[in-house]
């Protein structure tokens, strides 16, 4: 290990050059104090070497003998030529503010979500104004008007969403929580509806292999969510929801400035369903009887003197979950054999705390270290089946930023250390194992400030159960022509599969559990390994003289192993290692529009090819549309007399035929088809903004009333062998309706 400590961090160090020039611009205001002027742009006089300072008014250039002269400018300010005769002298430099410069007015609307033409990786950024576009009660619900990330039902009888990217369920997916690992392990089924819309305030979807910094696990992608931050939040924020299947929700926050360092904030959330519903007259419920109650305090430490900053969040979490037939009574049908019913009741404990150190004579040099804490206790049961899990997890990454030589030469190095201990209950049977993982890992950025940049990363960890073995990452980026960008990567990824926890769909149905033992360390089965490889192009454009932009890409992840999860023989599931091919192919094409002002208009289309060799043969994987479209209007209406607005949105989406598993050998009726029919939803919201303060909001999901007839197969006998809730490939419910209120006091 000490050994492993010298690479990642001595030499790195050793590597970082003295010839450069550093210094500080600054502005002096009105009453004399001094403010640093961020995006100052900084170049040497003749040359076409220059950077801009940063939000902290610094800046890092490159130094040579020849150069004699640096010139300061920007827009506004009178600029500054500074000669420089010793590199080594830090620069504090002054610009003053241009007094022969007449008012300009200059407008822009940010886009509320954007792809980088600048990252190495492809990310989307999904701001907190897209999420007020739809209902986004929880972070599950936010991605109605993303067509990146496919939401649609896991079974019948939770009404739990299920996410893909790429064509695979979210388990490929890292989820993160502020660059924290979250939805995972015991929280993979319901972890997405843990966390409350309004605490979002940006999404950030990563495609394609991700950094080497947040973990191996990683294969299609990676979804982090950042929450609101107290320094930021409003210091009260009131949402009131309410719909007509039945949903109350109520979100608070309250922040609270106790020093000029310290913040802190208080976030409550609550919903409710107490009313039941049986539309399709199938005798189960459409969806669950639910209560959650959900606190988070946070705390933010902020020193920008001495380059400090500091996050600490405590949160706890009861859920509780009712579902089964409409006259189901716990205290009187709970494990008998007269009526089916089922409860989940869920308890989680969070602690994340990050910590990090800019140096503010080298801000360029940073240390950063992230710690975390959950405790997840689930007790549930589906009919007579019990599935009960209980997981302790600790997880702590230190990552050291720093340059080789100049700024276009970045690296990141550090170590990382993650714990996990699992106890199953699976009806008779009980499951207990421990993780642990401890590894380093080193990340070099190159960009020459043009139109090429990349990302090379490499992880080296030891996992108890999953050996030792190298994590490589490579991104890279390319302009060849005005306003494009040309992005390349591939990525290795390593995984065990947490079978039950992934796949709790399963008990609600009265399949057999087959485990084929493949004599490995996590329920007798090897871990999954995969290599994701994509190609993109981001161009942009002016059609009418108007901003467009069309994205184009393709990624492929190819599975060098896998643990199969096979509904292809009825009343069974079949858990395997697997013994051929399987792949995911995905194809993407986008296109943005803003047509005039307030309008914005983007569609895409996508086609998923996603084959597994079973042990039927290679199928198609079930449940998976093998092609969607999607489109989404939104506008806003802004009128000089009055001060507020009204805000427009719709999303259309057409979703492709999916196969079902194969039901050739149940009695005839029992049988369905072969591939489900295509169908197609429509949402809309309408927004009434009468102030900065307060807003309300109506709206309605699957507008055009479609939904799946007999999602329950052998519904009429739930304690028979036939009995299947999992065959769902569509909405269930019908159209939904709600209405909201938004109050926010700054």
């Amino acid at each position: 290990m000490k050994y492993l400590f010298v690479i990642l961090f001595i030499i790195p160090s050793l590597l970082i050059a003295q010839n450069r020039v550093m210094g500080k611009v600054i502005e002096t205001v009105a009453d004399g104090s001094a403010l640093p002027l961020m995006g100052a742009n900084v170049i040497w006089e003749g040359s076409t070497v220059g950077t801009f300072s940063d939000e902290n008014g610094d800046f890092i250039l490159p130094y040579d003998a020849a150069y004699k002269t640096i010139i300061i400018s920007y827009v506004g300010f009178i600029s500054k030529k500074i000669k420089v005769k010793d590199p080594a002298v830090f620069l504090k430099i002054t610009l003053i503010n241009s007094d022969v410069l007449e008012d300009v007015i200059v407008e822009a609307r940010k886009k509320t979500t954007s792809v980088s033409y600048i990252a190495s990786q492809n990310i989307s950024t999904i701001s907190s104004e897209e999420l007020l576009k739809a209902a986004c009660c929880n972070l599950s619900e936010s991605f109605e008007t993303n067509p990146s990330i496919d939401v649609n039902f896991s079974d019948a009888i939770s009404a739990t969403k299920q996410i893909k990217m790429l064509g695979l369920t979210s388990p490929y997916i890292l989820i993160t929580t502020e660059n924290i690992p979250s939805v995972r392990g015991a929280a993979q089924a319901y972890g997405l509806s843990f966390v409350p819309g309004s605490w979002v305030e940006s999404i950030q979807v990563t495609k394609g292999a991700g950094s080497v910094v947040n973990g191996f696990e990683s294969i299609t992608g990676q979804i982090n969510a950042e929450l609101v931050k107290p320094l930021t939040d409003p210091k009260l924020f009131v949402n009131l929801y309410g719909s007509l299947n039945g949903r109350l929700e109520m979100n608070t926050h309250i922040n609270t400035r106790l020093s000029p360092h310290w913040n802190t904030g208080l976030y409550i959330h609550g919903n409710s369903r107490n009313e039941t519903f049986d539309k399709n007259k199938d005798s189960f419920l459409d969806m669950p009887l639910a209560k959650q109650i959900n606190l988070m305090n946070k705390w933010q430490y902020t020193n920008l003197q001495k380059g400090l900053i500091g996050f600490l969040n405590f949160r706890f979490l009861e859920d509780q979950k009712q579902t089964g037939q409409v006259d189901y009574n716990p205290s009187v049908h709970k494990f008998g054999s007269d009526i089916w019913g089922s409860e989940v009741d869920t308890k989680r404990f969070d602690f994340s705390g990050k910590f990090g150190y800019v140096n503010p004579e080298i801000p360029y040099q940073s240390l950063g270290i992230q710690l975390a804490y959950s405790l997840h206790e689930q007790q549930a049961y589906f009919g007579n089946r019990i599935y009960d899990i209980n997981h302790k997890s600790v997880y702590s990454n230190l990552v050291y930023n720093s340059i080789i030589s100049d700024s276009r030469h970045k690296i990141k190095t550090g170590l990382s250390l993650t714990h996990d201990s699992y106890r199953e209950e699976v009806d008779v049977d009980t499951y207990n194992r421990n993780e642990n993982s401890i590894g380093g890992f080193f990340e070099y950025s190159y960009d020459n400030l043009d139109n090429f940049n990349l990302t090379a990363g490499l992880r080296l960890d030891h996992h108890n159960l999953l050996g030792n073995f190298l994590t490589p990452r490579l991104h890279l980026r390319y302009a060849p022509w005005g306003k494009s960008a040309l992005r390349f990567s591939i990525g290795r990824g390593k995984r065990a599969a947490n079978i039950f926890a992934e796949n709790q769909r399963l008990f609600a149905s009265n399949r057999a559990i087959n485990i084929q033992n493949n004599n490995g360390l996590v329920y007798g089965l090897d871990p999954e390994i995969a290599w994701n490889y994509g190609l993109s192009l981001l161009q942009g454009f002016n059609l009418f003289e108007r901003k467009a932009d069309i994205l184009i890409d393709f990624y492929r992840t190819d599975f060098k192993n896998q643990v199969v999860v096979d509904y292809e023989t009825p009343t069974e599931i079949n858990f395997y290692n697997l013994r051929g091919d399987s792949y995911a192919n995905s194809l993407q094409l986008e296109f943005n529009y803003n047509p005039f002002n307030n309008l914005n208009f983007k569609t895409a289309f996508k086609h998923y090819d996603v084959k597994t060799r079973y042990n039927s043969g290679e199928l198609q994987k079930p449940l998976t549309p093998r092609q969607r479209f999607f489109a989404n209007l939104s506008y806003e209406l802004i009128t000089a007399k009055n001060p507020g607005s009204w805000k427009f949105d719709a999303t259309y989406n057409c979703m492709g035929s999916q196969r079902f598993p194969s039901t050739a050998q149940n009695p005839q009726a029992f049988q369905l088809a072969v591939n489900s029919p295509s169908f197609s939803t429509l949402n809309a919201q309408i927004t009434k903004v009468f102030s900065n303060q307060f807003e309300v909001y109506f709206g309605g999901e699957n507008i055009t009333n479609y939904s799946q007839k007999n999602p329950i197969l052998g519904a009429e006998n739930p304690f028979g062998s036939n009995f299947d809730s999992t065959f769902v490939y569509g909405p269930i419910f019908g159209s939904m309706y709600y209405a909201g209120l938004r109050f926010k006091l700054n």
